[in-house]
């Protein structure tokens, strides 16, 4: 299946984050015209100012774009405390909700707002093997996900085709918890976390921000969309194949009660919890994967880091 011709106008919120950055140069590099939706307005390459907390967004400015993307939502990787856990549900919702709208005001309409999302809407799963149709998990990252998804709803009522990528562990040095783990896996320090069974589903950025733009592009695409390589591998596994792509042993073991310890529900929901989820819908419309394999997307993704 081949993506529709010809550049497109496109907006991304989030485009000076750690896949936002990436996305943008990617869509640039195909000829796209991207339009970064941001807190400072730049006139002279026609970047968009808003403000999602205060509801604010002119738009008109919007007149004319194809495609609207929203990658902002805060970092879960750090410990909830309350106040963390309204900023992770709060980034996520106002500005999906100020797009959704600003997409349903537009006319035309834009053809389709990708709005991210993750598969923490699964919780838990255990062995399970999940799909786009597999139902809702139970925690707070479950919560957080129909929350965010839900709030494009003004969008798909007034006929956008939405498209929620449920994305999994990003993977690269330059964020995200790789970059926080290599300084540890090179120093020979690193070890699986807790029983070492969870289940991982990973994604290289390389194919993370190739399938956006799939999404992005692609027509018969919508709804949710698993953004996550088609081989989930369990933590240990994920351990030795970091060790090994660093060239350095991984014997270390931290245990289940020390990872509570340390990040609280945090930890419980994403470091000791795990999704092993298969992405049938990228895989069905003719998506291929450059980085299968774990260990092709860290020998890849790790190259001159």
């Amino acid at each position: 299946m081949s993506a529709p011709k010809g550049p497109r106008r496109i907006a991304i919120a989030g485009a000076s984050g750690f896949i936002g950055s990436a996305l943008a140069k990617h869509l640039e590099e195909m000829g796209h015209a991207v339009i970064r939706i941001g807190r400072r307005e730049d006139d002279r390459h026609g970047h968009i100012r808003w403000d999602p907390d205060a509801g604010t967004l002119d738009v008109s400015k919007l007149a004319g774009v194809r495609i609207v993307i929203n990658l902002v939502g805060a970092n879960i990787g750090q410990r909830w405390t309350p106040e963390w856990r309204k900023k992770i549900v709060d980034t996520r919702v106002r500005s999906t909700s100020l797009l959704a709208r600003a997409c349903a005001e537009l006319d035309p309409h834009p053809r389709v707002l990708v709005s991210m999302s993750a598969i923490g809407y699964y919780g838990d799963r255990g062995d399970q093997e999940l799909d786009e149709d597999s139902s809702a998990g139970t925690g707070f990252l479950a919560d957080v996900v129909r929350a965010w998804e839900g709030a494009a709803d003004p969008a798909r009522e007034a006929g956008v085709r939405v498209v929620h990528p449920r994305a999994g562990l990003v993977l690269h040095p330059s964020g995200g918890l790789l970059k926080e783990l290599l300084p540890i896996f090179r120093l020979g320090a690193g070890g699986r976390l807790g029983s070492g069974r969870q289940w991982l589903s990973w994604i290289s950025r390389t194919d993370a921000i190739r399938a956006l733009s799939w999404a992005a592009l692609h027509e018969s695409l919508g709804g949710p969309l698993l953004v996550t390589a088609p081989s989930p591998v369990r933590n240990a596994e994920f351990t030795k194949a970091l060790a090994k792509a660093v060239h350095r042993p991984a014997l270390a073991v931290v245990p289940a009660f020390a990872v509570r310890l340390m990040f609280g529900e945090m930890g419980e929901e994403t470091i000791l919890a795990g999704q092993r989820a298969i992405p049938r819908q990228l895989l069905d419309s003719g998506f291929q994967f450059e980085h299968p394999t774990i260990d092709a997307a860290l020998a890849s993704e790790l190259r001159g880091s």
